[in-house]
């Protein structure tokens, strides 16, 4: 392996570790010398990597430094053209603009001879969705509040055009055949709810909610796994 890709890795192994990794098991994991991870390690700090440690503490990537990979594994490669596939037949316009930005960006370091994955999938999503309902909130205005982790007060209409008003901690957005929809906990009805983003009809955001998101996801998918998205919306 040339140098150069095996400081990659590196980084890769250093990136998905949250705790110090030693000399010795880095070594161990690229099939080289401890001090041959002296100098590699040496190198990165030198070229303004954010690696923190020290020899027999161990090194640490800090949070947030981001390289994309300049290698995939054909099966890596298929998987990543299936997500954004299924984007783009499923996103909204942000999403699908993204969607097309990323292809390029791994389209513009693949070599040639993986590139063809590109362009010669082995796998597809299925069908083309149906076309989405109109949405009066547009979705980055949630995804805005998803990220900020906000309370968001909406008025929303069901199925019969009844309407109420709500206040909500938005959780994630659903995309599914033909509607999206926001998961998220409902003060009104003490339970999480999903609500078609199309019956949304005017959204004012609020104060941070007071509760972790990962917590709410991981019990928005255990609420999830006894009932579906649609059916949720329908008696939201």
């Amino acid at each position: 392996m040339s140098r150069s890709g095996r400081l990659l890795r590196l980084i890769e192994f250093l990136r998905t570790r949250r705790r110090p990794v030693t000399a010795a098991r880095l070594a161990d994991e690229l099939a080289v010398s401890e001090r041959t991870i002296y100098r590699d390690v040496a190198e990165l700090m030198a070229q303004g990597v954010p690696v923190e440690g020290s020899a027999g503490v161990g090194y640490l990537l800090k949070p947030g430094y981001f390289l994309p990979p300049l290698m995939f594994a054909r099966e890596e490669l298929e998987a990543i053209m299936l997500g954004l596939r299924y984007v783009d037949q499923r996103g909204d316009d942000v999403l699908r603009t993204a969607a097309k930005a990323a292809k390029e960006k791994i389209s513009a370091v693949l070599p040639p001879d993986a590139a063809v994955t590109l362009d010669l999938p082995l796998a597809l999503p299925g069908p083309s969705a149906t076309s989405f309902p109109d949405n009066v909130v547009e979705l980055d205005r949630l995804r805005t509040a998803i990220r900020a982790q906000h309370r968001l007060e909406i008025v929303y209409a069901d199925a019969a055009g009844r309407r109420s008003q709500r206040v909500v901690w938005p959780v994630q957005i659903g995309f599914m055949d033909s509607a999206r929809v926001l998961a998220a906990w409902c003060e009104l009805r003490g339970a999480f709810r999903t609500f078609r983003t199309d019956r949304i009809l005017s959204v004012v955001e609020g104060s941070r909610y007071p509760a972790r998101r990962a917590e709410l996801i991981a019990g928005l998918h255990e609420h999830l796994a006894r009932s579906t998205y649609e059916q949720d919306a329908d008696r939201a």
